[in-house]
């Protein structure tokens, strides 16, 4: 199993930060990322490669690189998107296709979490589940957030940030175990995702497997304090988040 980090965005309403830094790299304690957050959480479960998308002020990250190899203990692997600037984040897990065949545990480059959420989905393997998102059950939800709605026997039945909250189960919190024997499904459908239309997210692949017949089920991370940074309000409460792990 490796790690997979989506960190292509650019983050315009993190302006300034993100003038000269993909969001991934922006700072939310002292001079720790929201990319060391998520890379000390995938070695701290035992893995020891991850890939990373890159698009946006890639090249910081690629300076960075072997510094957090060797803080991390880690081997990193960058990949390019090519139109990460152009095209929404279906065509950016695209990008990263081959290495979803390794087995991976996905995460968004914006979202500050604690470890207990990789070890959450690590718990849920097995019994033949290919797909396994992590989901905030506890949380109230409002119109921006990627809300699941999820059947207990059949697994999500949808996925969309256009949604009533109170129809939804939870929000999925941009976190996801995924089995290199569903990459090629996975794959697909989110070629035809976004062939249908770039500015679609990955979430809308999943909902492309899930109406294809594909069963993804979820792991309820519990009362977590976590958070996608999209603003300045969002990265205020990261800052207070990640100070605490």
């Amino acid at each position: 199993m490796i790690g997979l980090v989506l960190a292509a965005g650019a983050g315009r309403r993190l302006r300034p930060y993100t003038d000269t830094l993909p969001k991934a790299l922006v700072p939310v304690d002292g001079d720790t990322t929201i990319l060391d957050l998520t890379l000390g959480n995938f070695a701290e479960i035992g893995l020891t490669e991850v890939a990373i998308i890159v698009g946006y002020r890639k090249e910081a990250v690629y300076a960075r690189k072997e510094a957090l190899e060797a803080k991390y203990g880690l081997k990193l692997t960058l990949i390019d998107n090519d139109k990460a600037e152009e095209w929404n984040n279906a065509y950016s897990l695209w990008c990263g296709r081959d290495a979803l065949k390794h087995d991976v545990i996905l995460a968004n480059g914006d979202t500050v979490h604690p470890v207990s959420v990789e070890k959450t989905l690590l718990a849920a393997r097995g019994n033949g589940r290919k797909i396994i998102l992590a989901l905030d059950t506890v949380k109230q939800l409002a119109d921006e957030e990627m809300k699941v709605v999820v059947d207990p026997d059949k697994g999500v039945q949808r996925i969309t940030k256009l949604m009533d909250p109170a129809e939804a189960t939870g929000e999925y919190i941009g976190v996801t175990l995924i089995e290199g024997e569903a990459a090629a499904e996975l794959a697909d459908a989110l070629k035809v995702t976004f062939e249908r239309d770039p500015d679609l997210y990955y979430e809308d692949g999943y909902q492309e497997l899930v109406n294809r017949g594909f069963k993804i089920d979820v792991a309820p991370i519990g009362d977590v304090k976590w958070v996608e940074i999209d603003n300045h309000d969002d990265l205020a409460k990261g800052r207070g988040i990640a100070c605490q792990y």
